[in-house]
């Protein structure tokens, strides 16, 4: 795309509308609820018991993802000097829980898998109370994103609201079905993650072809964006796992923990709240398709290279 084209493009990008209409938001939020439903049922209350016996890596994936995150791509969001729609897409994504994509890729590149279970759970509860506040925080002091804010008046009790429908009652049944029915969950997990999955996939692609002449005029607004905050993402959980000196494969789990996103859950919000804004739109879109990229690439890398033998820390 031309330089030109691009700069001008970003230039109106705050005053595109992304159209989503009413069925096929109801449907995001049914897939989205059966993503966190397939986490859940995968879940056991023995997961819970693991996280705290191994209190360091979970804490480290916590602050990683509620508190380093937000507050790396809030500082990204200035450097790049990107318009206030984009910038609330980015920080949106960022305060965004984990997806079970962060299994499948730890399980890919020989990480702790009974960990990223783990973490993804306790990720996802605490997300329900944590996101709505730490996206209000951050949003509201971004020079330019903070008016969007103030316009629609969005409190972070609505935002806990469609949260809580969408992540906590889908938990909740999931991880009621896990303690109940072991054997039906084990059997239903791989299916419901899977339809959810390509679920999701279908209605981003169906979203993009639908709003094909708007992706194809702003997509190179958000591809530089979203390229170095996904590389962003996943180098803070590498580095606070590194820092924290975690086993190999702990350190694997948590990069993949920080770095993958459940930009589909964002989408939603996106649409839910702020009427499709269109730079908040396209960064969630696009995130949803390049994270999945760069996370199984870098799993594929992973799985080349041996573990290393290190010490478990105290």
């Amino acid at each position: 795309m031309d330089p030109s084209t691009v700069l001008a493009a970003a230039s109106d990008v705050d005053s595109i509308r992304i159209s989503f209409d009413e069925s096929s938001l109801t449907l995001l939020k049914i897939v989205i609820g059966a993503i966190l439903f397939g986490i859940a049922l995968d879940t056991r209350l023995s997961d819970f018991r693991t996280a705290l016996r191994k209190p360091v890596p979970v804490a480290l994936a916590i602050a990683a993802q509620f508190l380093v995150l937000p507050a790396l791509t809030f500082v990204l969001t200035l450097v790049l000097g990107v318009q206030g729609s984009v910038a609330l897409g980015m920080i949106l994504v960022a305060c965004c829980p984990p997806g079970n994509v962060s299994n499948i890729l730890t399980h890919r590149a020989k990480g702790d898998v009974a960990l990223s279970v783990s973490m993804t759970a306790i990720g996802n509860l605490l997300s329900i109370v944590l996101m709505p506040i730490t996206f209000a925080f951050w949003g509201g002091l971004h020079p330019t994103g903070s008016d969007y804010l103030a316009d629609i008046a969005l409190s972070p009790w609505d935002m806990l609201s469609e949260i809580l429908f969408v992540i906590g009652i889908p938990f909740a049944l999931g991880l009621t079905v896990s303690q109940l029915w072991p054997r039906v969950a084990e059997r239903a997990h791989g299916i419901v993650g899977k339809v959810a999955f390509l679920g999701l996939a279908a209605i981003i692609v169906s979203g993009i072809a639908g709003n094909w002449s708007i992706f194809v005029t702003y997509i190179g607004v958000v591809v530089v964006a979203v390229f170095l905050h996904d590389a962003l993402a996943l180098a803070t959980g590498w580095a606070i796992a590194r820092a924290g000196r975690l086993p190999d494969r702990a350190t694997r789990a948590v990069t993949f923990e920080v770095g993958i996103r459940n930009a589909g859950l964002g989408l939603l919000l996106v649409f839910q709240f702020f009427d499709g804004l269109g730079g908040m739109a396209l960064v969630a879109a696009w995130w949803g398709i390049w994270d999945i990229i760069a996370g199984l690439t870098v799993a594929q890398l992973w799985s080349r290279r041996p573990i290393r033998s290190e010490a478990v820390p105290a």
